[in-house]
C-alpha cells in the first residue's frame, strides 16, 4: 500500500479550490421544479424543432437554386415552412419563451441555433 503524504494530500484539496473560482464551460443547469417543468421541456423541444425547421429551409434553398423542384413544389414547400415557424412562435408564446430562449447555450460548442 503506498504511503500518503501529507502536503500532497493538501496539494490536491487546494488544486480542486483553485478550479472552484474559474470560470465553468459547462451552461448553468436547467431548473426542473414541478412549476417550471413544463416550460423547461418546451423550451427544449421548440429548440430542436426550430433546428430542423431551418435545416429543411436551407435545404429547400439549395434544392431550388439548383433546379431540382419545380414551381408548386417550391410554394407548397414554402407555405408549410411558414406554417411551421408560425406555429412555433405560438407555442412559444403560449408558453412564456421568447425566440432568443429557444436559441440554447451549449457551452463550448456554441448556441443551438445561428
Amino acid at each position: 500500500m503506498p504511503e500518503k503524504n501529507p502536503s500532497s494530500l493538501s496539494k490536491s484539496t487546494n488544486s480542486s479550490a483553485d478550479l472552484s473560482g474559474a470560470p465553468s464551460a459547462v451552461p448553468s443547469r436547467v431548473e426542473c421544479t414541478p412549476e417550471t417543468i413544463d416550460q423547461g421541456l418546451a423550451k427544449l423541444v421548440l429548440s430542436l424543432i426550430e433546428l430542423l425547421r431551418q435545416l429543411l429551409e436551407r435545404q429547400a434553398i439549395r434544392r431550388m437554386e439548383g433546379g431540382s423542384l419545380s414551381d408548386e413544389q417550391v410554394e407548397q414547400m414554402g407555405e408549410s415552412l411558414m406554417k411551421l415557424e408560425a406555429k412555433i412562435c405560438e407555442l412559444s408564446k403560449h408558453f412564456g419563451l421568447t425566440p432568443a430562449d429557444l436559441n440554447l447555450d451549449l457551452g463550448p460548442l456554441g448556441h443551438l441555433v445561428k
